[in-house]
């Protein structure tokens, strides 16, 4: 946009156009055609998380039929499926819906401030390239950003790592050229991404060895679902998708609740997988058995078992102790172990950046995110006419994103029949307790807490983690509940701009 142009205008402005943001634009130009929207990107592609990250193996962590979007079947043969496979899928979904062509590449969303006088927010935006910032008015801003921070992932600094004469590389900015092969290989983490990069990397590298300060629990699931594949060859993709959809959210949850409820016996099952598929006498106690509860932190997903089998077969080991030191091979561990090392993956975390870093002011006052209280976990006390999507940390994240974005419909369209320019979240008494809005014990989350919203003790403030209770809350409960809803008459309400097609 030059110089001089007046801000672009649209009823409603989403920021990100990753799965999260192309699944609520598809909604709202479903359920309300009429609506004119804009997509804010900073990267140059669509795709999120899933066009940004590259390294060896990335794949989702939940079946395709409950993280892919309610409207649009999954008919690849894989339910746990590749990163480049759900990278086109989302593509795919935006090409089909015409959302693609609401997208403005290259812009980082900075600052939003909300005017009470003309209800509407005022978004600034700046290139990413560089150049005069860019400004968009609108009623609604729908924050489609995930929780952590794009540009840069968590690696603590360990000793001696500037005497390392191999090559050390974050997941999250992994080099496109490097090649591996016949490489020794230690990735340092034991979550998901360090879960997904070790089989990956074995069999090409010469070997790979995960290091682990604390294990993870492990749950292998088959890559391909038989129920799905059943279905799929009797009834056609758009009746069959519902119900392996419904299954799988309904089996999460049930691993869920078993895990909460029943930890112990959790505890056997997992282990007892484990023993079927791991070398006779391998140490699970040591490598595979954390001393949290299963799901007290996110639960890792070994498809077809792949990392056992690369264990099973001598391909990679895992070791279970403190690094002391880099050296110039490798590492020195706590216990004294060397290990040699010609690659080092810090596969260590992420960094969160709530609501993608936004500088949000009402009426000229910066709000501190941390001092507002999450409405359904998905707006926020005191800030009006403002949504997030962020998914699920026990089950698919599209799961919640599309019941957020369905909600976001209806409160829209509520308003429109009532004539209110203005939705304000109330918050719980004073008295009420609270805490974090994600409340695990991970530590990307736990390094955070304090820059999080909270969340109330009870409903609608409270975030339940349970997609069967959320169901009827967001797809059919009042939208009216500890809702403020205000009529304020605009004397030159803004009009949509050409470009907001």
């Amino acid at each position: 946009m030059e110089r001089g142009m007046p801000a672009e205008h649209v009823d409603v402005l989403i920021i990100g156009a990753g799965l999260s943001g192309i699944g609520a634009a598809c909604h709202l130009q479903r359920r309300l055609p009429g609506k004119t929207f804009a997509i804010i990107e900073a990267r140059q592609a669509i795709g999120g998380t899933w066009d940004l990250f590259r390294y060896p193996g990335i794949r989702s962590d939940s079946d395709m039929f409950t993280l892919g979007y309610s409207f649009e079947p999954w008919t690849e043969a894989k339910a746990i499926a590749d990163g480049p496979s759900i990278r086109e899928y989302i593509r795919r979904t935006a090409k089909a819906n015409g959302v693609d062509r609401k997208v403005r590449f290259g812009l980082k969303v900075v600052g939003a401030e909300w005017s009470s006088e003309r209800a509407q927010w005022t978004v600034r935006c700046q290139p990413v390239g560089g150049g005069d910032p860019v400004t968009f008015t609108c009623g609604f801003v729908f924050s489609c950003t995930g929780y952590y921070r794009y540009d840069q992932g968590y690696t603590p600094r360990f000793a001696g790592q500037e005497d390392f004469r191999g090559t050390i590389i974050h997941p999250q900015h992994w080099p496109e050229d490097l090649d591996y092969t016949g490489k020794r290989v230690v990735v340092i983490g034991s979550g998901a991404t360090a879960v997904t990069i070790v089989p990956a990397m074995a069999g090409r590298a010469e070997h790979v060895t995960m290091v682990q300060r604390s294990p993870s629990y492990v749950l292998a699931l088959p890559s391909h679902d038989p129920i799905a594949d059943f279905l799929r060859r009797r009834l056609p993709a758009k009746r069959a998708y519902p119900i392996v959809r419904w299954k799988n959210a309904l089996l999460a949850t049930v691993i869920y609740q078993l895990s909460q409820r029943r930890p112990e016996f959790m505890k056997k099952l997992l282990r007892r997988g484990m023993e079927k598929q791991l070398p006779p006498g391998y140490d699970i106690g040591r490598h595979f058995t954390p001393k949290y509860d299963p799901w007290d932190q996110r639960m890792c997903l070994a498809p077809d078992g792949d990392l056992f089998t690369a264990i099973r077969e001598g391909n990679a080991s895992i070791v279970t102790d403190q690094i002391d030191t880099f050296t110039p091979g490798g590492l020195r561990l706590a216990s004294g172990e060397e290990l040699p090392a010609d690659i080092i993956v810090t596969a260590t975390g992420l960094n969160l950046l709530p609501m993608g870093g936004l500088d949000v002011r009402l009426d000229g006052e910066r709000i501190a995110l941390s001092d507002t209280v999450a409405y359904k976990g998905m707006m926020l006390s005191g800030i009006p006419n403002y949504a997030f999507a962020i998914g699920y940390t026990n089950a698919s994240w599209t799961l919640k994103c599309d019941l957020v974005c369905e909600y976001v419909c209806r409160l829209l369209a509520h308003m429109d029949r009532h004539n209110y320019q203005v939705c304000t979240p109330q918050p719980p008494p004073a008295s009420s307790p609270v805490r974090p809005l994600i409340d695990l014990s991970a530590g990307y989350i736990l390094r955070s807490t304090a820059e999080l919203p909270k969340q109330g003790p009870s409903a609608p403030w409270r975030l339940y983690q349970n997609y069967l209770r959320d169901v009827p809350m967001l797809r059919r409960g009042s939208v009216e509940d500890a809702m403020r809803f205000t009529h304020v008459p605009v004397a030159q309400a803004p009009q949509p701009s050409r470009q907001a097609g």
